[in-house]
């Protein structure tokens, strides 16, 4: 079997985790649960089956320091900084071409930086599944999260019932997929939900290297083009002026979108993990440890006949008496108050610190 590669995708700013999450500190690097932040969680996790030179951690010039900060086994040369963001299409075609240089035929495993995975165990196993299918068939292959409730907030596969006969990696939880479905309003959720053949999209990829880069120049030839020129230039003192020029005119766009949602023989896994993309505040409180009053408690807290809160405490106390249903965060310069199930709009505020120039809040 070929040599696996990971790579992790790290260069989100975190907009809807403010007031905690900034632009040189953003979800990804700050510990939510536990001792460790959410990016040593995944290499942690990918260090399970990949050797620590076979990851690499894509991000951008801002967050590299805090990246070699926080992964002390991560080789600074396996840090691939974008000069600017373009979505995931882009970022994974360039990561592919920084591997393919080392091993045109190794095996990428693609994961965001800032997924909760609660089963581990279970989790490398489905991996391994996943990387030995796509080693085989040279398909797509995704991760697909057995949904537990109609969630409006993520993307939706559906996938085709096949016995083993036609499908021999049935018994490895692989199935075809039929088709990928937008963030859907709560009905069409429901019904997604029933028909039992809906998965969530985690935004995991497994895919030979020649695979993805030939898929992306089918489906996004014009990226093609622009990786093609960057390719020419990794290693040369040129790279860095090209990769800049590049990034700046190619279209950003989205690995689902551009690619995973039109190409044919695409493979899903069921996972059963305990998986979550901590996207929200609100879903931090959903899997967090509650109290006996259904409070989710971080730091130096007082509730008192409360209940059902979010209570983040990074360094002051906070003290409540009285209040329900509330996300309370607090930080040394900024506190957010918001009613449970709101969370998703504190992007709207980080929105106005921006319009207002607000820089030190940023």
């Amino acid at each position: 079997m070929a040599t696996t590669y990971g790579i992790i995708m790290a260069g989100g700013v975190g907009a809807r985790f403010w007031p905690l999450s900034r632009e040189r500190k953003p979800k990804q690097f700050l510990s939510i649960f536990g001792n460790e932040s959410l990016i040593e969680m995944t290499f942690n996790r990918l260090r399970k089956i990949i050797d620590a030179e076979n990851i690499y951690v894509v991000t951008n010039e801002m967050q590299k320091q805090e990246i070699l900060d926080q992964l002390s086994d991560l080789r600074e040369e396996n840090i691939i900084a974008e000069p600017i963001g373009r979505n995931t299409a882009p970022c994974i075609g360039l990561a592919a071409l920084h591997i393919r240089k080392i091993d045109p035929d190794a095996t990428m495993i693609v994961l965001p930086a800032d997924h909760l995975i609660q089963n581990v165990n279970e989790f490398i196993r489905v991996l391994k599944d996943a990387v030995n299918i796509a080693d085989q068939t040279r398909h797509l292959v995704t991760i697909g999260i057995q949904p537990t409730r109609p969630e409006t907030g993520y993307g939706y596969i559906q996938f085709i019932e096949e016995n083993e006969k036609k499908n021999q990696y049935v018994t490895q939880g692989a199935y075809r997929v039929k088709t990928f479905a937008e963030k859907p309003n709560l009905s069409t959720a429901e019904r997604f939900l029933e028909s039992g053949d809906f998965l969530w999209n985690s935004g995991m990829f497994i895919w030979k290297v020649e695979t993805i880069l030939e898929e992306i120049q089918n489906q996004l030839p014009d990226l093609y083009d622009g990786l093609d020129s960057i390719d020419k230039s990794i290693g040369s003192d040129d790279y860095a002026v090209i990769l800049d020029q590049v990034y700046r005119m190619i279209r950003g766009i989205s690995i689902d979108y551009g690619v995973m949602e039109k190409a044919e023989g695409v493979y899903v896994l069921r996972g059963e993990f305990g998986w979550s993309d901590v996207g929200s505040w609100d879903e931090v409180y959903r899997v967090s440890s509650k109290d006996n009053q259904e409070n989710a408690i971080h730091g130096r807290v007082i509730a008192r006949n409360s209940k059902n809160n979010l209570l983040h405490s990074n360094s002051r106390t906070i003290a409540t008496f009285g209040v329900d249903d509330l996300i309370v965060i607090e930080t040394e310069d900024a506190i957010l108050v918001c009613k449970r199930g709101d969370s998703q709009s504190v992007k709207e505020v980080v929105d106005y610190i921006r319009r207002k120039h607000i820089d030190d809040l940023l």
